[in-house]
């Protein structure tokens, strides 16, 4: 492995990871970066979708490979860093994007909703961070950034499990910044209403005519990218450990 001349100023040449790629926040924050000059290995279950956005990087000059990747399996992420190894050398970055939002009222007792938050939000960024953490402490450089969201922030009805997750994505988030000994950045991104295909994961059908309502005011993906591209290209003494943005409208 190539340690000895590892990028940490700018995002040219910077080999990132990011999870959930196929569509939303993970798509957008693709192409930004790969504009910005980043090696990228794209993960996602919707392989079209990958090959597609991976064909369209490489059109436009840039690199990019993908692998099939369901972060409820460790197996398979950690497969999707060893990709990141074999094709580039070393693991600059991690974007850990994958989630879902299937929201209800407690009572409503969407069990198995619950489960699939927890194995995709909490248990599939904990794999990302489990996949990456050794090849970063071997170049004694990294940068993780997650993708909580406002509500890691407030608790609001409907969303007591959700809001669990993405608290928790950002307790992680900073127990990786203490932990870090001064070698990995770590990046808490938390996004307001954003125009991603996020929202349709909610089958509780009240529930989603109210977060509908809201999304009305929801604001591009390529906004949530700039950010993430905003914390990638600071010089390696710079950590930006929380950004929240949302639309200028949205009260939440």
């Amino acid at each position: 492995m190539d340690v000895n001349n590892l990028n940490t100023d700018g995002i040219k040449d910077k080999v990132v990871i990011i999870t959930g790629a196929s569509s939303g926040l993970g798509e957008a924050t693709a192409k930004r970066l790969a504009k910005g000059g980043a090696r990228l290995v794209l993960g996602a279950r919707r392989e079209d979708r990958l090959k597609a956005l991976c064909d369209d990087i490489k059109a436009e000059g840039g690199q990019a490979v993908y692998r099939v990747t369901d972060v409820t399996s460790r197996e398979q992420v950690e497969a999707l860093a060893k990709l990141a190894r074999e094709e580039f050398g070393r693991i600059d970055v991690l974007v850990n994007n994958a989630g879902l939002m299937p929201l209800s009222p407690l009572d409503k007792l969407k069990v198995d909703e619950w489960e699939q938050m927890v194995d995709v939000n909490i248990k599939g960024v904990l794999y990302g961070i489990a996949a990456v953490l050794p090849t970063m402490r071997e170049q004694h450089q990294g940068h993780v950034i997650n993708l909580s969201s406002v509500a890691g922030h407030v608790v609001f009805p409907a969303a007591s499990v959700y809001c669990a997750t993405k608290f928790a994505v950002k307790a992680l988030t900073e127990g990786l910044r203490q932990e870090s000994n001064g070698e990995i950045r770590a990046t808490n991104i938390s996004p307001g209403a954003i125009d991603t295909e996020l929202t349709r994961t909610i089958s509780d059908d009240e529930t989603a005519e109210g977060v509908n309502e809201l999304y009305t005011l929801a604001i591009d993906a390529d906004a949530v990218a700039r950010a993430i591209a905003f914390a990638v290209e600071q010089p390696g003494d710079v950590d930006v450990n929380e950004l929240i943005l949302r639309p200028t409208r949205q009260e939440l």
